[in-house]
């Protein structure tokens, strides 16, 4: 049975001073490992975050981005190398964010995959359409253009360690969230095209988030549908109420 696993991502929030202390009263409040927890917070704040959880053993600390390159003129970028260093145990890539603002290809999301699998970091791989997409009836055929090129020529030993997090970017951040069947639809939707590529048996132990405006309101019908395997969650996560979203994974 997958383990439900429910990552906060924080964007560009919180100072090391901020998240050491938010994290600190995190590691009171999760005190087992029915759900894998995790927060990706900036990186200046990696280490003290790192540090805040270091005796708690059922939080993971993530980073929101690395570059495929191992080292060179990459000026404001982080090499995977970097990371591992700190202690990271997950990484964000493809985030829509990312893709919007700062030109993220599948390509480069690939290469970034498959460096973090090679270094022993999950990579949580976003994926998500637009409002117009939907609309036009789409939707299903970007998520699977974004799925093949995403995960494309990688070890099958590793494909079941990848997190895939579906976020439709028309609920990110505006409070609009998909229906549960929705959400349920995509999933599985995600899973099959896994399955395509990689086998059925490998599909089945890949986790597959939901997120898009995830608040502790919504958290539990979402949880319930058996291909949402916990929630890539953005704002709430900032909030000590986050505990809740947790609880209902469980």
């Amino acid at each position: 049975m997958r383990k439900k696993v429910v990552i906060g991502n924080w964007k560009m929030n919180m100072t090391a001073e901020e998240a050491k202390n938010f994290l600190r009263f995190m590691s009171v409040e999760v005190k087992d490992d029915e759900v894998e927890v995790g927060f990706a917070v900036p990186y200046t704040a990696l280490w003290a975050s790192i540090d805040a959880v270091r005796d708690n053993e059922y939080i993971g600390i993530a980073a929101q981005n690395v570059h495929f390159e191992p080292r060179g003129a990459y000026t404001g970028e982080i090499s995977v190398e970097m990371l591992k260093e700190a202690g990271v145990k997950y990484c964000i890539i493809g985030h829509s964010e990312r893709r919007q603002y700062f030109n993220e290809t599948d390509e480069a999301v690939n290469k970034k995959a498959k460096v973090l699998l090679e270094n022993g970091i999950t990579p949580v791989i976003c994926v998500g359409e637009t409002l117009e997409e939907r609309e036009a009836n789409v939707h299903m055929g970007r998520i699977e253009d974004q799925i093949r090129k995403a995960i494309d020529n990688i070890d099958v030993r590793f494909v079941d360690k990848i997190i895939i997090a579906y976020e439709p970017i028309w609920a990110i951040g505006t409070g609009k969230t998909a229906s549960k069947e929705q959400a349920e639809e995509m999933c599985s939707h995600i899973r099959y095209n896994v399955a395509k590529m990689y086998g059925l048996n490998v599909a089945d132990n890949v986790r597959i988030q939901y997120g898009g405006s995830v608040n502790e309101s919504n958290a539990k019908e979402l949880f319930e549908m058996p291909n949402i395997d916990g929630a890539l969650v953005g704002g709430a996560s900032l909030k000590p109420t986050f505990t809740n979203i947790i609880k209902a994974a469980r």
